[in-house]
């Protein structure tokens, strides 16, 4: 039984780290599509109202949270490694260290699942009901670089996804982890009473 535990808090840690690089991969390419069809549609960055198309100051104004995901991500990698340090996917019975790091993770990645989620679905909003896609796509048609895709935007579902079950599957493990190590010393007080008596 401990066999399969421990390979599962393995896989666990593991999946919590994808989880972070995922994220990690998903800041670098948010913006991609909205640079291709938007960027060169503000002349001058220091004045987002001299668009050539109405609503193209999305991709300025998604900046700063671009930015904070990117920070985010990395710190969702290092947390993801503590696990790691401490041993947590290799290690027989969990100490203060492992409920820590455990801890910190779930914390982290849901945090940052529920904030992306927000932050994304109003930045879509956003998209969806300012840009002049019809002004856009005129000026653009002929340099073949027009997109109206919003698969950046939608692609967060899986990314926040994947964080909250790398979260829940911490805490699974490590419930299951607790409940193996209560049962051993159990096992192990009933076979000192036998051995004493």
């Amino acid at each position: 039984m401990y066999k399969k535990q421990v390979t599962f808090q393995k896989i666990v840690c593991l999946i919590s780290l994808v989880a972070g690089a995922l994220v990690f991969v998903y800041s670098l390419g948010l913006l991609t599509d909205l640079f291709d069809t938007l960027y060169s549609m503000i002349p001058n960055p220091n004045n987002l109202d001299s668009a050539k198309v109405q609503g193209a100051r999305i991709y300025y104004d998604m900046q700063p949270f671009n930015r904070t995901l990117l920070r985010c991500s990395i710190g969702m990698i290092l947390l993801s490694c503590v696990l790691f340090l401490t041993n947590t996917h290799s290690r027989r019975k969990y100490y203060i260290g492992n409920a820590v790091a455990t801890a910190l993770n779930v914390v982290a990645e849901c945090a940052m699942a529920v904030w992306c989620h927000i932050q994304v679905s109003a930045f879509k909003a956003q998209y969806l009901t300012t840009v002049d896609f019809a002004e856009l796509e005129k000026r653009l048609s002929r340099r073949g670089t027009y997109t109206d895709s919003t698969f950046w935007f939608d692609i967060h579902y899986l990314v926040c996804g994947v964080a909250i079950v790398a979260a829940v599957l911490l805490i699974v493990n490590y419930i299951w982890k607790k409940k193996m190590m209560q049962e051993e010393q159990k096992l192990l007080r009933s076979s000192g009473k036998a051995v004493s008596a």
